[in-house]
């Protein structure tokens, strides 16, 4: 059970906490077993000299893991929990172990009443999508639930990452959990339709044979050959659906399930994905392909090539590589000398690749040294012969329509597209001055271009009447809860030069109500906590009206569910959303001349790249705001 991926159960539970569907995997259960028979079913903790512990060796019903699941809910607070050790936290709970990943990656306490004992479950990966939570039982030995259920009752607070002992190291040692957490979110995308292909661009300008392209790909018709046959997803698209179909062409992006739970394409896609609880392919364009063509004697690969399992159909066609570099820049802005600004960039290369038999791609990929890779990883189909100080030379055998050939993150060698600062003072307690002075694409040359950039001022727990104020550039608009700033707008691109912009104004709020708005029972707990500490340091004299105003704004302010994080604690912010294409930040890219295919064919190499904004966060100078401790070593 050292390598690799198996699954022994899969539960999926409505809002109302009833189970909706669940599978569970006989081999792998018997597997599970007889780990459990070589190890002795009961052993004593090593930090407790009175409480034995019992490993689960068979699964729950589907009745006792939804009693559970209640139970942890209401110990926790909330489907997830906080992931931190907090006052109420009960030795033996997720939160005891003050893990934030304790957020995903649970464990259950099935109360068996026939011999009395309380069995863990654990690692349950916990995926919420839509009204669903999908829980994901992947298997592991029972030397790492027993480590588990050590850290569940120690008296220590947060052992650091990569220290022996650690949740952080044991996870490490479970190859499992990574494939599980892959399994519950194609489940997840499955049970809600929202099956979405990487998104690959094509930035040519269509000629007479390109526009014919276009408009059979739009179809899901990638080519046109002598015979119908399955064919990869269309070049871009970003609203996959269900396309209608004549004979055996169909579209492979569908948007399954049309009534809240399909089950029957739900079990089709676990069958097909995961024969006997072991993952194989987790694409829903390939299964959906299989279950509506079936396969032809007509598609036999070459007799002496092997067909991977990632392309199970041959493409026939027009043929073209395309590859599509696309960043994400996730950033929080403090503006602050006690706390440094953080900004990363996550960036894919999104490849497809419509080429005919089973031929082999190689690229370098240049720009690897001077970015600064702090996490790399690549398809199954990728192998990485040449591992250079600024290039790495990547081959692969393309699986069939859009997929990505590689993921990583790094830091941003340009500085940050967008920065400046944000201050909000409350000047009463229902109107606040803000001024906002930002600079974009400062150091940014062409052909790096941003085609647009808003702002946003979320105000999620008041309600706003009015404001005033007029930016040096763009166009402002504002709904009950928020500011939107049009910096610049779609169509009036800004490259080869920065700009400075300003926003100085008022915003006036509706009077405060002081009854609380619904949350859950756990933000009550904490809220009646923080209202009483507040209470009591209200009894002391205050000179500061700016703290005198703060301190009133957090009792009298009605909070929102803890699953919202910047919204529970007053934090104020303000977030950046834009989007630049050109070239990408990180600096790594594809040199398109010198990609290969073997056997040699003559196909265009195409590649375009698009930057987008993350988590882009501007937190108010002038207010309280979360940010992480770096250890001194």
């Amino acid at each position: 059970m050292a390598g690799g991926c198996s699954i022994r159960a899969v539960w999926i539970l409505s809002s109302l906490d009833t189970v909706v569907f669940s599978r569970r995997f006989p081999v792998v259960e018997k597997r599970w077993r007889a780990a459990c028979r070589s190890e002795n079913l009961t052993c004593a903790i090593p930090d407790s000299d009175t409480l034995n512990y019992a490993v689960f060796p068979s699964l729950p019903t589907d009745s006792e893991l939804v009693a559970a699941f209640v139970e942890r809910k209401r110990r926790e607070g909330s489907i997830r929990g906080l992931g931190i050790r907090m006052s109420h936290s009960a030795k033996g709970s997720d939160s005891w172990v003050d893990d934030p990943i304790t957020r995903h990656i649970i464990g259950l306490y099935i109360n068996k009443e026939e011999d009395g004992d309380n069995n863990l479950l654990w690692p349950l990966i916990l995926h919420t999508k839509g009204q669903y939570s999908v829980l994901v039982l992947p298997l592991v030995e029972p030397r790492h639930l027993k480590a588990y259920a050590v850290l569940c009752k120690r008296s220590d607070c947060g052992i650091a990452v990569g220290v022996d002992n650690s949740l952080s190291s044991l996870l490490l040692d479970l190859p499992s959990i990574t494939g599980a957490f892959m399994v519950a979110h194609a489940i997840g995308d499955t049970i809600t339709g929202e099956v979405v292909e990487p998104e690959v661009i094509v930035n040519t300008s269509p000629s007479v044979g390109g526009l014919l392209d276009s408009l059979t790909g739009s179809i899901g018709i990638s080519g046109i050959s002598s015979r119908a046959k399955p064919v990869a997803a269309t070049v871009s698209s970003s609203n996959p659906s269900i396309t209608a179909v004549t004979g055996a062409v169909a579209s492979d992006t569908p948007r399954i399930g049309t009534r809240p739970l399909d089950k029957d394409a739900l079990r089709t896609f676990i069958t097909s994905s995961m024969p006997f609880g072991t993952p194989l392919d987790l694409s829903h364009s390939n299964i959906f392909s299989m279950k509506v063509n079936g396969f032809s004697t007509l598609d036999l690969p070459p007799s002496d090539l092997k067909q991977p399992a990632w392309k199970p159909y041959l493409y026939k066609g027009k043929q073209r590589v395309l590859f599509t570099i696309h960043e994400v820049v996730h950033a929080a802005m403090y503006d602050r000398d006690e706390i440094p600004d953080s900004i990363s960039i996550s960036g894919q290369i999104n490849c497809r690749a419509e080429l005919e038999g089973l031929p082999d791609l190689s690229f370098p990929l240049t720009g690897m040294n001077t970015n600064h890779i702090e996490v790399l990883s690549f398809h199954p189909c990728a192998q990485i012969p040449e591992q250079g100080m600024d290039k790495h030379a990547v081959m692969f055998s393309p699986p069939l329509g859009n997929f990505v050939i590689m993921r990583y993150q790094s830091k941003c060698g340009i500085g940050p597209p967008v920065q400046g600062f944000y201050q909000l003072s409350m000047v009463s307690e229902d109107k606040g001055a803000f001024l906002f002075k930002l600079r974009l694409m400062e150091g940014y040359k062409s052909p790096l271009t941003m085609e647009f950039c808003n702002v946003t001022m979320p105000f999620p727990r008041r309600r706003i009447i009015s404001f005033d104020g007029t930016p040096s550039i763009g166009i402002v608009s504002n709904t009950e809860h928020s500011v939107e700033w049009k910096i610049i707008t779609t169509g009036r691109g800004l490259s080869g030069r920065s700009i400075e912009a300003t926003f100085p104004g008022t915003v006036q709020f509706a009077p405060l109500q002081i009854q609380r708005w619904p949350m859950s029972s756990s933000a009550s707990g904490l809220m009646a906590d923080e209202d009483s500490d507040a209470e009591t340091d209200g009894s002391n004299n205050m000179v500061n009206i700016d703290e005198c105003l703060m301190e009133k704004m957090n009792k009298d302010l009605p909070s929102v569910d803890l699953e919202e994080p910047f919204s529970w604690q007053a934090y104020n912010c303000a977030k950046i959303s834009f989007k630049i294409v050109g070239a990408p930040l990180s600096g790594i890219s594809i040199d398109t001349k010198s990609v290969s295919i073997y056997p040699a064919v003559k196909a265009p190499v195409e590649l375009s790249t698009q930057v987008t904004s993350g988590d882009y966060i501007l937190w108010n100078t002038l207010g309280p705001c979360p940010s992480a401790t770096v250890a001194k070593v």
